[in-house]
């Protein structure tokens, strides 16, 4: 198998930390989105398409984005650093995406380092031709597959664990066809995913058996569309179909769709974080708006976690719905007490620590006349590690407010995620080393509250969450992992990798 490459390029930092410098990623204490897939098949626009298409997902990842195309006769590959305007919307670049069908990818490295090697879609020249892949999510056997395959005589290229499925295809015993050799790739692999894949002649689709990470349909006239999140169906004026449905395979041709069950049917469990903070608001996602849903967790909030103040303010821009939800519950007005600069990512400052702890004010600032001398609600999404919780509650009070109280529209993050989302480890996470008042003093708040587990379920139009048949993937609140975690039963991780590094 051969895998096409490119240039790579260093981490952000690499020269700040030889200079003296360093690079400040005001976001460092958010979960960080996983990946967008966009795929068109039949258009004459394909390239151009794509791009629109990566622009309304790059929310689900600014690290780096790809395209690959297909004119009849061959694949032409562009994967870059940075944000799909930076590159894509250059008509040079789009002028290079020769062809009718497309594939493309932005990425928030999940696995592996965001160098060259590792941004999506990859590309391998197989015996049947040419396959691209792009993957929204991350394998929970990965490492166990890919020691095996190092040790067959594989070489590996990337250090992400979408290539592994490239090794699978290859290896596959299933020669009849492309799609008897995806499919029994995908038989052998575990965890979530979303998988948009492009060869000479079609266009595949397929979502993990649970559903985790989402992956929906689109017509645009004659093309066929496959789509993260409906916003990008949106974006291009394409009409929404369906989703693909957990444990599906659609492979689009010249002929249409076709549809292949690989798994037995059962239930979707849909990962809660979508609807809490991963998806655009103006997306629809399991029949759900977005926006909706998250407006309807504020208003459960306030009626689980009342508060007496006089404004409610949202974090910018993740806290925005359901801060209205609250407002509108509670009676309390809304304002906008918390301005965010939209220009700022990682910032090239100096290290001392004087300046680094300024670092929140380039992202957010207080709107003093909006909170000067009042009782404050701040509404945010989630809490990681609270650095970031902390430093807004003493910005408000720094501007005025006589009391803050923190109101989180989802339930303490106690738990890892395996499936995509970059979650720190569990002794990083806030709510699995302190209890709720430990919490609150660590913030520096008046009042510290969190919307229950089953408040998300009744924000979502469900009674509660049942422990036997639970309807989403909400394993970082409840611990309750709806896969088996195969390479977290073997060595500790970086033994792991180490062993892999012998092998290879």
């Amino acid at each position: 198998m051969q895998m096409s490459d490119s240039m790579t390029i260093g981490k952000p930092g690499d020269a700040g930390r030889a200079s003296g410098t360093c690079w400040l990623d005001v976001d460092e204490d958010r979960l960080h989105e996983e990946c967008g897939v966009f795929g068109i098949f039949q258009h004459d626009d394909a390239a151009a398409l794509t791009a629109l298409g990566l622009h309304a997902l790059q929310h689900r990842g600014q690290e780096a984005a790809g395209i690959v195309t297909f004119d009849g006769e061959q694949f032409h590959p562009e994967r870059r650093p940075g944000l799909v305007g930076d590159h894509f919307t250059r008509q040079s670049v789009i002028d290079r995406l020769k062809g009718r069908a497309a594939i493309g990818h932005v990425r928030y490295s999940t696995t592996g380092d965001t160098v060259m090697r590792n941004v999506q879609p990859l590309f391998a020249d197989l015996d049947t031709g040419g396959f691209a892949v792009c993957h929204n999510g991350n394998l929970t056997n990965a490492l166990t597959l890919r020691k095996n395959l190092i040790r067959d005589g594989a070489i590996f290229q990337s250090t992400t664990d979408t290539e592994v499925i490239l090794h699978l295809l290859s290896r596959s015993e299933r020669r009849r066809g492309m799609v008897e050799r995806f499919i029994d790739a995908l038989l052998q692999i575990e965890g979530a995913y979303a998988l948009a894949a492009l060869t000479h002649n079609m266009l595949i689709g397929a979502r993990d058996p649970d559903g985790i990470r989402p992956l929906v349909i689109g017509r645009l006239g004659d093309a066929w569309i496959l789509a993260s999140e409906t916003c990008a169906l949106d974006i291009v004026g394409a009409e929404f179909v369906r989703e693909v449905e957990n444990g599906e395979v659609v492979v689009i041709t010249d002929r249409g769709l076709e549809s292949h069950r690989l798994f037995p049917k059962r239930p979707a469990r849909p990962c809660i974080f979508e609807f809490i903070y991963f998806a655009r608001p103006d997306s629809i996602v399991g029949g759900r708006s977005v926006y909706d849903v998250r407006k309807a967790m504020g208003a459960e909030l306030a009626r689980e976690a009342p508060a007496e103040a006089d404004v409610v303010v949202p974090i910018p821009d993740s806290g925005l719905p359901a801060a209205i939800g609250y407002s509108q519950e509670s009676g309390i007005p809304f304002e906008l007490g918390i301005i965010r600069n939209h220009y700022v990512g990682r910032t090239f400052i100096e290290p001392e620590q004087r300046v680094r702890r300024l670092g929140v004010k380039l992202k957010h600032s207080a709107n003093m006349g909006a909170i000067k001398g009042k009782r404050v609600v701040l509404i945010d999404d989630s809490v990681v590690r609270g650095t970031t919780s902390f430093k807004l509650v003493s910005m408000v009070r720094e501007a005025g407010a006589r009391e803050v109280h923190m109101r989180i529209a989802s339930p303490p993050i106690r738990h890892p995620d395996y499936y995509g989302i970059d979650t720190p480890n569990e002794r990083e996470l806030l709510a699995a080393r302190l209890d709720l008042e430990g919490m609150r003093a660590y913030m520096g708040a008046d009042s510290l509250a969190f919307l229950s587990v089953d408040g998300i379920y009744r924000s979502m139009g469900l009674k509660a969450r049942d422990p036997a048949d639970p309807a989403f993937t909400d394993h970082c609140f409840t611990g309750d992992y709806p896969t088996r975690l195969r390479d977290q039963e073997g060595p500790p991780l970086d033994q792991q990798l180490s062993l892999l590094a012998d092998v290879g």
